[in-house]
């Protein structure tokens, strides 16, 4: 076996086990937040009652002193942020004294304001039950200060900004209790629930439409959804409706190109019995960032029988230069796509989103809009790959492998006919592969950190496919005694490349990239290994019944069994194995052709 082959059966085996899941802030790094200490977290704040409280082992303190500080609860919580702020001023954003950590496992110091330590937080989202923590009371303290923290239970369960106690420096006189010292809850936008479920009646006539699969009623629960109409005489607002299976969220964005990031996104997301529907960012291939619903109006939502609907609306200019939210007087693409949630925090959606298949103006004339979920870069692609190892390739291989003693004084070119077409098969997988595999980079400007196993097999199949010509242009002559080593060596290094093409086969018609309608194109491919299978063994069994090859040369004609008639036919059904096998492969390639092109 080839040197590169171990390495790559390897490197194979290890990645093979491994996952990498991507969490939104469950680091604890949040230092972003330290002014409003509200997480970036689809939903709002609680406002029942917390289960969490602040305590601290003394009601004075001296400068310099060090003060116990405890954060703890009646039920686990994932994630937190602390501060000591200046009571006597509650909503400024300054921050007092530093903390000295008990726990460094599970807790971290922030740099708030420029002011190192002057925060904690969390470490991971593993549940506490309690946190432990020193306040440093600096020598320029307020007479008052106070403790705050916001306590996630959950990513879309959370308090903001509860107030702790009031500890106060000696022979200070203490505040009155006053409800100024306590910060005024969130506002919470009231959702509607929706009448009814949504139709396609209109699209294309008073709203333009965008569905999956193209035709689909709203009302089914496996119908994605997306419809958007303008509002008001002057088009100063537009209201978007979008529908999906209520399996975790549904989400739509406006992108100024066909790549993920730099992205305006909505979603609608599920949590529990209620859905939450907020606008975020997305820049490149991450987690929203900077959720929040308060761009948004009209919102309203609904889940029954199975599907999840959600209505809002927002102007199509935003009045505050600072935002990220795009003017909808432009031209986007747009993005469909739906996924899994949990407790309100989404995950990376399963398949490619739907992708228009041209750009809309979102205020412009109604109209039903067509999109893809396949790249056609990477279309392109998982066509030239299966053409390259169902057919060329395969067809290579098994010429190589049993019909060297075909022809014997027949040429082709100078050369013996079998050595031609195995040579000119190969030569043409092998520049199929390296074409395909040059394609899913320039799709994606680079190395994609999310596609699994299938690119590392992707990496093998090239690199014992590119070993192979270097190694038959170094081949000893057919009399040398290492021909023997060469022989096992090419053929084993084939048999390899071959195996981990077929495998990077089956991964990549499930890769959500090009995700391929299942499960019937996976039977497809696997009825492609028992029919491939199934011709070799009907090829040792001609070889070993018909004839075999002489002992002193390759080129000798097999030595036929005594009967005439198997004499005759023996050369015609071996031919028509070939040609059978040809036509199965072509078959099955063309069937999944076709599915790709459909995406």
């Amino acid at each position: 076996m080839s040197p590169v082959a171990v390495p790559c059966l390897l490197l194979i085996s290890i990645l093979g086990f491994q996952c990498v899941p991507i969490f939104c802030y469950s680091n604890g790094k949040v230092s972003k937040v330290c002014g409003s200490m509200v997480p970036h977290h689809s939903g709002h704040g609680q406002t029942s009652p917390s289960p969490y409280h602040l305590q601290t082992n003394t009601t004075t303190f001296s400068p310099n002193d060090r003060i116990q500080v405890i954060l703890s609860g009646s039920s686990p919580f994932e994630g937190f942020l602390l501060q000591a702020r200046d009571a006597a001023s509650p909503h400024s954003a300054a921050t007092i004294g530093t903390f000295t950590l008990t726990n460094p496992g599970m807790t971290q110091l922030l740099t708030c304001n420029s002011h190192q330590g002057s925060a904690v937080s969390h470490t991971s989202a593993v549940t506490k039950t309690e946190v432990v923590v020193i306040w440093n009371a600096p020598a320029d303290a307020p007479s008052h200060v106070q403790f705050f923290v916001s306590v996630v239970a959950h990513y879309s369960k959370f308090w903001v900004k509860l107030p702790g106690p009031i500890i106060n420096e000696h022979n200070a006189t203490p505040l009155p209790t006053q409800s100024s010292t306590t910060p005024p809850l969130i506002p919470v936008t009231t959702h509607s629930v929706l009448p009814g479920p949504f139709t396609s009646e209109g699209c294309g006539q008073t709203k333009s439409c965008l569905l999956d699969p193209p035709g689909c009623d709203p009302q089914d629960s496996q119908c994605l959804f997306l419809s958007m109409t303008t509002e008001g005489p002057e088009q100063t607002s537009v209201r978007f409706e979008l529908s999906g299976p209520a399996e975790g969220y549904v989400a739509f964005a406006l992108s100024w190109d066909t790549m993920m990031g730099n992205d305006d996104v909505y979603l609608c997301i599920k949590d529990g019995d209620s859905v939450s529907v907020s606008a975020a960012f997305v820049s490149g291939r991450t987690y929203p960032e900077d959720q929040s619903q308060a761009d948004l109006s009209s919102v309203s939502w609904r889940l029954a029988d199975g599907s999840m609907q959600c209505r809002f609306s927002r102007p199509v200019k935003m009045s505050s230069p600072e935002t990220r939210r795009f003017s909808l007087d432009q031209e986007y693409f747009l993005f469909l796509a739906n996924g899994h949630a949990q407790h309100g925090k989404i995950w990376k959606h399963n398949r490619q989103p739907l992708i228009s298949t041209e750009k809309k103006l979102i205020i412009g004339p109604p109209e039903v809009l067509r999109g893809s979920r396949g790249p056609t870069l990477l279309k392109i692609h998982g066509a030239l790959m299966l053409l390259a190892w169902m057919v060329t390739g395969s067809v290579g291989t098994v010429i190589a492998s049993f019909y060297k003693p075909d022809w014997p004084r027949k040429t082709l070119f100078g050369q013996k006919v079998w050595f031609q077409l195995h040579r000119g098969l190969m030569m043409l997988t092998v520049t199929l592969t390296i074409a395909a595999f040059c394609l899913p980079f320039f799709y994606r400007k680079g190395w994609s950190k999310h596609a699994g196993v299938h690119p590392y097999l992707g990496c093998c199949v090239l690199a014992l496919s590119l070993t192979q010509p270097i190694m038959a242009a170094m081949r000893p002559s057919p009399n040398s005694r290492r021909r023997f080593f060469f022989n096992w060596a090419h053929a084993g290094v084939g048999y390899v490349a071959e195996i981990l093409a077929v495998a990077a086969m089956f991964l990549g018609i499930r890769h959500s990239s090009l995700l391929l309608p299942q499960p019937w194109t996976t039977h497809v491919l696997i009825g492609y290994v028992a029919w491939l299978a199934t011709f070799r063994v009907l090829l040792l069994l001609h070889k070993h019944f018909y004839g075999k090859r002489s002992p002193e040369s390759e080129d000798t004609q097999c030595i036929l069994s005594s009967s005439s008639l198997m004499s005759r036919w023996g050369p015609i059904i071996k031919l028509s194995i070939l040609a059978l096998l040809a036509l199965g492969n072509v078959g099955l390639l063309v069937t999944l052709l076709i599915a790709i092109v459909e995406i």
